[in-house]
Order: C-alpha cells, then sequence, then structure tokens
C-alpha cells in the first residue's frame, strides 16, 4: 500500500471503491484493517461510504487522533469531492441547503426531514457539462458532514450520483463519486496540510 501522504502522525491513503472503510458486522476486510496491518498505531478518524472512492485520513496514536478528530468536528478540514450526476445542471455554482435525518423503516438510507432533520448545507460547482450522454461532472464540498449527504441532496435536486443505487442514479459499474480533496490542520503544529487524490473517472 503506497500512502498519499506518510508522517509520524497521521496518514492519508486512497480508498478504492467498493471497499470498506471500517470493519462490517460480517466482513473483516476493510481499508482500517490493510492500513493497520502496515502501520500497527494508525486509527480511524473519519469514514467514507463503501461505495465511495477517495482520500481517507488515518491518525498515528491517540493524540493525533484525538487532535484530527475534533477539527473535523469543528469543521476545521475542507473536503472536496468530485461526482457525475445525471442531467444537465442549469447553473453552474449553487448551494443545497436541506436538514437530513435516518429514513429508520429503509435504513440505512437518510431521507430530507423538515421537521427533526439535523442542519446540512453541500456547495457546488459544475466542472464540465455532457451534453450528448446528458450528464453533469460536479464539485462538491459538503460544509455539514451527514451520512449520505451528497447523495441524498443531489437526488433532492433531481441530479443523482450516477451509479447510486440507493437514491435512483443511473446504472453504471460504481458510484461516481471520489473524494479528492483534504485541507487539514497537522495535528502536530496546526499548519494547513493539503492533500489531494485524482478521480479515477
Amino acid at each position: 500500500m503506497t500512502p498519499l501522504h506518510l508522517d509520524a502522525h497521521l496518514i492519508a491513503v486512497d480508498k478504492p471503491a467498493g471497499l470498506l472503510a471500517v470493519p462490517g458486522r460480517t466482513e473483516p476486510d476493510c481499508l482500517a484493517a490493510r492500513v493497520q496491518a502496515v502501520w500497527a498505531d494508525a486509527r480511524v478518524v473519519h469514514r467514507l461510504d463503501m461505495a465511495t472512492s477517495g482520500l481517507m485520513l488515518f491518525a498515528r496514536g491517540a493524540a493525533a487522533q484525538r487532535r484530527l478528530g475534533d477539527a473535523f468536528a469543528a469543521r476545521l478540514v475542507h473536503k472536496g469531492y468530485v461526482a457525475i450526476v445525471g442531467g444537465l445542471v442549469d447553473a453552474d455554482v449553487g448551494e443545497i441547503d436541506l436538514p437530513l435525518a435516518a429514513d429508520w423503516p429503509r435504513r440505512p438510507l437518510q431521507r430530507v426531514d423538515h421537521e427533526r432533520g439535523r442542519p446540512s448545507l453541500t456547495r457546488w460547482r459544475v466542472l464540465a457539462r455532457d451534453a450528448t450522454g446528458g450528464r453533469t461532472r460536479l464539485r462538491l464540498e459538503p460544509v455539514s458532514g451527514r451520512s449520505h449527504q451528497l447523495r441524498v441532496h443531489l437526488q433532492a435536486i433531481r441530479h443523482p450520483i450516477v451509479g447510486d443505487t440507493l437514491y435512483g442514479g443511473a446504472p453504471a459499474a460504481r458510484l461516481m463519486l471520489h473524494a479528492a480533496e483534504l485541507i487539514v490542520p497537522h495535528p502536530a503544529d496546526g499548519r494547513r496540510l493539503p492533500l489531494a487524490s485524482a478521480p479515477p473517472f
């Protein structure tokens, strides 16, 4: 496994689509186990959906895990994703501000819920439009970090992510969603550390 970044305090790696971030109930193989097999002190800081590819951070030791976890909780971590969505998005930039909650009868699905949902904000920008294929490539910035936030928000504006079988996306070999950018306060000294991963689609 070749990390995208490695130092005494943190590790950044590229998670492939289709691999769990952490162990499942019946599936022990996951990115965390693979990373810990090489770096025994690696600790989970955040997660990506199994279907999503891209940047994942691991802290080295409890102190770094606490500092990075606090940075995520305080929204001091900048996150950028690339997605391909169905349809041609009209505007060039925009925001989706819709509260999200668990769809309990259909867990693990989430849904827009104006009564019980937690505030959730996604900013987006068009990178390219494919008029022939009827698709749009977007850069996404989740300001909040709700479960399935990007997937539900894009479904809500009638541009579901291609390959998203849970939320009505057009069929594809995989979910076309990739965690492409992270800017994190380094746990050692707080300096802003930019990390990048090129989308495989």
